[in-house]
């Protein structure tokens, strides 16, 4: 596939991803396009699909980090004045709830429950093992029941 075919294909998993760790519509854009940048930039060679796919997640996991640190060292708007039109209000509490998660757990809860990964799967994207994936779902579940029970 050629880069723009592959990113095309994969821009809205990406989006996604990048909405729920960012919580930041106009960030998460510039994630997603930061990505294509890097993809059209390294120009990387993949053995396949899937091992592009997981070089597209690993980049704008990456790039949300690194925005996620520079807001943490620049303090902006509090996101809790700010009001998101576009998301109605039950998905507007569960990206809230998601956002103030732990990074760790964040990104295996995004990986799993709005990607639809496996196990398996995200314990090769992030590079840890499956266990180490089961037991930060169970944490991140149940950090998110403590938060609808409070």
């Amino acid at each position: 596939m050629t880069p723009e075919e592959l990113f095309l294909k994969y821009m809205d998993h990406l989006y996604r991803m990048a909405l729920f760790m960012l919580f930041s519509i106009q960030d998460a854009e510039d994630i997603v396009q930061e990505t294509y940048i890097r993809l059209l930039v390294k120009q990387p060679k993949f053995h396949d699909e899937e091992h592009a796919k997981a070089w597209l997640i690993r980049v704008c996991i990456n790039l949300c980090k690194n925005q996620l640190r520079f807001r943490k060292r620049h303090p902006q708007d509090n996101i809790e004045d700010l009001q998101n039109p576009i998301v109605s209000t039950e998905v507007y509490e569960v990206m809230h709830s998601v956002h103030f998660l732990p990074e760790k757990l964040r990104k295996v809860m995004i990986l799993h429950a709005v990607e639809g990964y496996s196990v398996k799967e995200i314990s090769k994207i992030l590079k840890i093992s499956e266990s180490a994936v089961k037991k930060r779902l169970q944490r991140g579940r149940e950090l998110l029941r403590k938060e609808v029970l409070s």
